[in-house]
């Protein structure tokens, strides 16, 4: 079972504008091949699907513990592309084109089809596919491919933390790039245990150190680098079988907690009549308010 807390990991600027193109290129980070959506159902169906859970339970603990923590990344990026897409509309009369800036936005489905929200799918547009997942049922070639999809995924987050300036972007990636650093890490001291190979000395991070990211450094000034979360429980506590010593980019000492991060209150995004959502009008509202009052 999954338990759903009403908050987001971290909390994200409310701009007074967006940046229709900034949230088409977080679109990446979203659904593109190693974007959230896939880092979140590779770990899922592992988890699920994996054998010898009790034989193997350090290696279990661990998927399960960072699949629980990638439904929170997908929440964030969404948050943010809805965040990004704030005052990109004028509202109107439907004559006045209040949709307009739509014909020339790069990423014209957040006009069209999700009245100005994030999009199960990459930078593009396409959808995102469960061809991304990867699960052989093997474990160690599993936690590769695992290790690689976050190292696939941290060079995108350095790319599209470059390609713009808006704070509601760069303050969800340089939380990212910490968190996703984290699991690099994660994974490489997983095969290592399996293994006894050193993996991250054979493929390496990328070179560029998050410190170097101005909106990652905070995150990395509060310790965010060194822990993973058993999500208050006790079932996953093994995962400091792995997760334990020092970090190997750091010298700083790994620790689980037992919780979960502390998270920050979910945007409420304004309604948009020009894109007619959510749809209600105050009559319909009162006439929804009395239903509710007379069904209590």
């Amino acid at each position: 079972m999954m338990k759903r807390v009403n908050k987001i990991a971290i909390e994200l600027p409310i701009p007074e504008h967006g940046d229709m193109n900034a949230a088409a290129a977080v679109q990446e980070l979203m659904g593109g091949k190693f974007g959230e959506m896939s880092t979140l159902n590779n770990y899922m169906f592992q988890s699920f699907n994996f054998r010898g859970k009790k034989k193997l339970k350090p290696f279990y603990d661990l998927i399960a513990s960072i699949t629980a923590e990638e439904f929170g990344h997908v929440e964030l990026v969404a948050n943010a592309i809805n965040l990004l897409s704030i005052g990109n509309t004028i509202p109107g009369d439907p004559d006045t084109a209040p949709l307009q800036n739509g014909k020339d936005a790069r990423y014209s489905t957040h006009f069209t089809t999700t009245a100005q929200t994030a999009y199960p799918g990459d930078g593009m547009g396409r959808p995102w596919n469960g061809s991304y997942v990867n699960n052989s049922g093997t474990l160690v070639e599993d936690l590769l491919a695992n290790y690689l999809l976050e190292i696939g995924a941290r060079n995108h987050k350095m790319r599209v933390y470059e390609m713009t300036t808006h704070p509601t972007a760069l303050e969800m990636i340089g939380y990212l790039l910490v968190r996703g650093g984290t699991h690099v890490i994660a994974y490489a001291k997983a095969i290592e245990v399996a293994t006894g190979v050193e993996v991250g000395k054979m493929l390496p991070v990328p070179s560029l150190d998050n410190n170097q990211f101005d909106y990652a450094r905070k995150f990395m000034d509060r310790g965010l680098f060194n822990v993973l979360y058993t999500w208050g429980e006790p079932e996953y506590r093994d995962i400091n079988q792995i997760w334990k010593g020092e970090n190997p980019e750091t010298g700083e000492p790994l620790h689980v907690i037992d919780g979960m991060p502390k998270g920050a209150a979910v945007p409420d995004l304004p309604e948009l009549p020009e894109q007619f959502a959510p749809g209600i009008d105050r009559d319909d509202y009162h006439r929804i308010l009395k239903r509710l009052k007379t069904n209590m």
